[in-house]
C-alpha cells in the first residue's frame, strides 16, 4: 500500500510539473513562483516546535488592500506556519461594497489555508481610541457578538469564546507607550494575555518590561494592510513574526502555547522574550566545536544572525555560517545584543552553557 501511495504521489507531482511545449503552445511554467515557498530556518527547542506566526493582519474586509486568500498565499510563500485574520470590527470602509459579516474574511482565508495545509486563526480587532486603544481577540468562534458599543463588553464576549487578548501597538498613534489604569485592571484580572512589543515598523522598549513583569506573551506582528512585498521588500528579508513554542503543529497547540506565554518576538534581526526561551533558542541555533584552548569553530544553523559582546570584543555569528573565533575562558560572560529580556536588559550566556 505504501509503495502504491508513493507512486501515486510521484505521478501527481510529475503531472503538476508537466509542461505543454509544441509549435502551437510553449508553456514556461518555471516562471510560476506561486508554488515556491521560502523556508525560515529556526530550530525547535526543548521538545517544542518553533512555529512562525503573524497574529495581526488586515484584508479588504476592513481597511486592508488585498483579498483574504492573498494573505494566506503571502504567508505560505514567506515561510510562515500560521496567521490570524484580524479585521477591524468598527472600521470597515468597504462594507457597502462587500457582502458578508464580520466572519467573512476569516472564512475565505480558512478555505485557502485548508487547500494548502496552512493554519489560519480566527481573530478580530477591537478598535478604540486611547486610553484603551486597539486589542486583538484571537481564537474566537464568532466576531459578530463583539460588535457592541462598550469595548470592555466586547472583551468579555471574546473571553466567553475562549479568546486570547493581545494589546496592539501601545505606542501608536501618539508615540507614547503608556500603561493606563484600564490596562492594569485588565492585566490584573487576566483579561489581557499578550502585548505587541513590535508592530509594523516600530517597537516599544518599555513593553519588554511590561511583558516580563506581568507574565504577558511577547508578540511581534506586521499589522499589514498593503502587500507584504511592497511594504517589507522582496528577497531574503524575514518579516516580523511571533515565534510560538508549540507542542505540535496545530491551531489548538498554538493557542495553548500563547496562554502558557511560550513566545518570542522577532523583528528586524532582533528577538525579545523570556530569558529561558531566548537562551534555549540560542543554544539550539549555535554549535561550538573546540579546536584548542583558545580557538573554536562556531556554527549558526539558524536564519538569525546573533551579535554577542564580551568586554571590548564584538562577536558576530552570521546566519547559516561557521566562523573561527578566539574564545575566552568557559565562564566568560557574553551579552547577546539582539536578544532582549527587558528594557535595556539583554540575554547573557557563557561558553559552558552550550553543548560542546
Amino acid at each position: 500500500m505504501k509503495k502504491v501511495s508513493v507512486f501515486l504521489m510521484l505521478c501527481s507531482v510529475l503531472s503538476l510539473q508537466a509542461q505543454l511545449r509544441n509549435n502551437d503552445v510553449y508553456e514556461v511554467t518555471e516562471m510560476d513562483n506561486s508554488r515556491v515557498r521560502s523556508e525560515i530556518h529556526i530550530p525547535d527547542i526543548d521538545g517544542y516546535k518553533t512555529l512562525k506566526c503573524d497574529f495581526h493582519i488586515h484584508t479588504v474586509f476592513s481597511d486592508g488592500k488585498v483579498w483574504p486568500d492573498i494573505r494566506v498565499a503571502e504567508a505560505w510563500q514567506e515561510g510562515l506556519d500560521a496567521i490570524a485574520i484580524t479585521d477591524h470590527i468598527e472600521y470597515r470602509p468597504n462594507k457597502e461594497t462587500l457582502k458578508g459579516d464580520l466572519n467573512e474574511s476569516y472564512k475565505i482565508a480558512k478555505r485557502a489555508g485548508d487547500a494548502t495545509g496552512f493554519m489560519v486563526i480566527h481573530g478580530t480587532e477591537i478598535t478604540r481610541s486611547k486610553p484603551l486603544g486597539h486589542l486583538n481577540a484571537l481564537f474566537i468562534s464568532d466576531a459578530m457578538p463583539l460588535d457592541v458599543e462598550d469595548p470592555l463588553e466586547a472583551i468579555e464576549k471574546a473571553l466567553q469564546q475562549g479568546a486570547f487578548i493581545m494589546w496592539n501597538h501601545p505606542g501608536w498613534p501618539d508615540d507614547k507607550s503608556t500603561l493606563y489604569p484600564v490596562h492594569e485592571e485588565l492585566i490584573k484580572a487576566g483579561k489581557i494575555h499578550g502585548v505587541e512589543v513590535f508592530n509594523y515598523m516600530e517597537y516599544y522598549p518599555v513593553t519588554f518590561d511590561w511583558s516580563k513583569n506581568n507574565n504577558l506573551a511577547f508578540m511581534a506582528n506586521t499589522d499589514i494592510h498593503g502587500l507584504i512585498n511592497t511594504d517589507y521588500g522582496a528577497g531574503n528579508k524575514i518579516r516580523p513574526m511571533t515565534l510560538v513554542l508549540a507542542k505540535e503543529r496545530s491551531v489548538e497547540s498554538i493557542k495553548e502555547a500563547l496562554f502558557a506565554k511560550r513566545s518570542i518576538a522577532y523583528f528586524h534581526g532582533e528577538l525579545a522574550g523570556k530569558q529561558e526561551h531566548l537562551k534555549a533558542l540560542l543554544k539550539a541555533s549555535v554549535k561550538i566545536r573546540i579546536i584548542n584552548e583558545k580557538r573554536a569553530e562556531v556554527t549558526n544553523i539558524s536564519d538569525i544572525t546573533y551579535r554577542a559582546v564580551s568586554g571590548n570584543n564584538l562577536y558576530i555569528l552570521p546566519a547559516n555560517k561557521t566562523v573561527l573565533l578566539t574564545i575566552p575562558g568557559p565562564e566568560t560572560v557574553f551579552t547577546v545584543e539582539n536578544c532582549h529580556t527587558g528594557n535595556g536588559e539583554k540575554l547573557t550566556v557563557t561558553v559552558s552553557d552550550f553543548d560542546i
